[in-house]
C-alpha cells in the first residue's frame, strides 16, 4: 500500500476528504525525514547550513523551470536538490580556503542564492509564459497544491536516504562526533560529510513543497531539539526525531486542513509548541524540572542550617519557612528545640558529613566495583555497602552508629 492511499484510508475513517489525505501523507512523509536527517545538521551545530540549502532551491527551482520549459515536479525538485548542493559545497568551500568564520560563510551564501532566486522568480513572473505561475509557493510552500505523485516522489527521496542512514548509521555517527577518531579507523571522513550535506538536501528538496523554503529550517532543527531533551543515545535521538517530526506534520495538517488554513505555518507553530513544551518539562532537563531540583536543593540546605544549628537566630524568611516545615514533620518543639526525631535527623546529618570528610581524605585508596560519581548527599547509596565498609576500615578511630545512614530527609521535610 503506498503512502497516499494508507492516508486516503486513515483519512476517510477521521471523515476527511481525499485531497486532505494527500495533504497529511506529505506532512507525514516531511516529518519523519526531516526529523531523522536534520538530526546529522543539528547534532554538528550546522543548523543554519540547512537554512541556507533551503532558500538556495529557489533558484534551482526557477532554473529548472527555463531548462525544461515545463513544471514538470521531479525535474523542479532535481533543480533544487543540486542548487542546494552546490550552495552547502561552496558554504564549506568558502570556509576552508579563506580566513572566514562558518557563519559568515553561511550568511555569504544564503543572500547571494536567494537574491538569485527571486531576481529569476521576479523574471518568470513578468514574462508571457503562463506556465510558470505557481513557482513562488516554493518559497512559501503551498502543501494544498501537493498532487499524489509528488507525495510518491517525495516518499521515493525519503525511503532511499532513511535506507542510507540504516546501513551507514555506524560511520556516520563515529564521523559526526568524533572526526578524528573516524580518519583513525580508515573511514572516508571527507566523503561522509559530504554524504552528511547531501542528506539534508534530500530533507529540504522534499518539504520545500510542503512548508517552503523560508520555514524549512524549522522542520529540521525543531525534531531533534525536542528529541535531544528526552533521549541521551544517538540512535534513539534519531528515532524520537523522527516520532517527533511525523507527529508536528500530521498535527498540523490537520489543524491546517479542517481550518481552512496555510499548512507550513501551523505546521512549524505546532512544532515550535511542541519544543517549548520539550524544554520547559522534560524530565531531567526541562526548565521547570531543573528549578523544582534546584528548590529542592536549596530547601534541604536550610533544613541541614536549623537540624545544625537550632538555636540561631532566624536569618530571614526562607530560614522562618524551614523552620515551620520542620516544627510541621515534628523535628523541632513548639520551643524552636529539637525533638526527639530532629535530634536522630541532626544525628544522621552529622554522620553523613563526617563521612564525606573521610571520602575526601582517603577515598583514592577505595577500590570501587566500577566508576561511580560519589553523591555528597548520598555517599552510602552511591558508593554501596562494601566501599563504605573500606572507608570505615580506612579511617583510623572513625566510629559510626550502627543505624542506617539515610539519604534523604523525611517527607516534604
Amino acid at each position: 500500500m503506498d503512502p497516499v492511499s494508507g492516508a486516503a484510508v486513515v483519512a476517510a475513517a477521521l471523515g476527511l476528504p481525499y485531497t486532505d489525505a494527500v495533504v497529511i501523507a506529505g506532512a507525514l512523509v516531511l516529518g519523519i525525514t526531516s526529523g531523522v536527517l536534520g538530526a546529522f545538521a543539528v547534532l554538528r551545530r550546522r543548523s543554519l547550513v540547512g537554512d541556507a540549502v533551503a532558500h538556495a532551491t529557489l533558484p534551482g527551482v526557477c532554473v529548472a523551470f527555463l531548462v525544461a520549459g515545463v513544471k514538470d515536479v521531479p525535474g523542479l525538485l532535481l533543480g533544487a536538490a543540486i542548487a542546494g548542493l552546490v550552495a552547502a559545497l561552496l558554504m564549506v568551500g568558502i570556509e576552508r580556503a579563506g580566513r572566514i568564520r562558518p557563519d559568515a560563510a553561511i550568511g555569504v551564501v544564503l543572500s547571494a542564492f536567494f537574491a538569485l532566486g527571486v531576481v529569476l522568480l521576479t523574471h518568470l513572473s513578468n514574462s508571457s509564459d503562463a506556465d510558470q505561475a505557481g513557482l513562488e509557493h516554493y518559497l512559501f510552500g503551498q502543501a494544498a497544491g501537493l498532487l499524489e505523485r509528488d507525495v510518491a516522489v517525495m516518499a521515493a527521496l525519503a525511503a532511499v536516504a532513511l535506507l542510507v542512514v540504516g546501513v551507514l548509521r555506524r560511520a556516520l555517527t563515529t564521523t559526526l562526533f568524533d572526526p578524528s577518531f573516524a580518519g583513525a579507523l580508515g573511514l572516508p571522513v571527507r566523503a561522509l560529510e559530504t554524504l552528511m550535506t547531501a542528506l539534508l538536501v534530500v530533507a529540504v528538496v522534499i518539504g520545500v513543497r510542503v512548508v517552503g523554503a523560508i520555514l524549512m529550517v524549522a522542520m529540521l532543527v525543531v525534531p531533534t531539539v525536542t528529541a535531544r531533551q528526552l533521549a541521551d543515545r544517538f540512535p534513539q535521538v534519531l528515532l524520537l526525531a523522527g516520532l517527533v517530526g511525523a507527529v508536528v506534520g500530521v498535527t498540523g495538517a490537520l489543524l491546517a486542513t479542517r481550518g481552512a488554513l496555510p499548512t507550513g505555518p501551523v505546521v512549524v507553530l505546532v512544532g515550535f509548541a511542541v519544543a517549548l513544551a520539550a524544554l520547559l518539562l522534560a524530565p531531567g532537563r526541562g526548565v521547570l524540572w531543573r528549578a523544582q531540583r534546584l528548590r529542592a536543593r536549596r530547601r534541604a540546605v536550610h533544613r541541614d542550617a536549623v537540624l545544625t544549628h537550632p538555636d540561631a537566630p532566624a536569618a530571614g524568611l526562607p530560614d522562618l519557612l524551614t523552620r515551620a516545615r520542620l516544627r510541621r514533620h515534628g523535628l523541632l518543639a513548639g520551643d524552636g528545640t529539637l525533638s526527639d526525631a530532629g535530634r536522630a535527623a541532626a544525628a544522621e546529618l552529622a554522620e553523613r558529613r563526617a563521612l564525606w570528610t573521610a571520602w575526601l581524605e582517603h577515598g583514592a585508596s577505595i577500590r570501587l566495583p566500577d566508576a561511580r560519581e560519589p553523591d555528597p548527599a548520598d555517599l552510602a547509596g552511591s558508593l554501596g555497602p562494601d566501599a563504605v565498609a573500606q572507608l570505615r576500615r580506612a579511617v583510623s578511630g572513625y566510629e559510626c552508629s550502627s543505624t542506617r545512614i539515610h539519604s534523604r530527609p523525611p517527607e516534604g521535610a
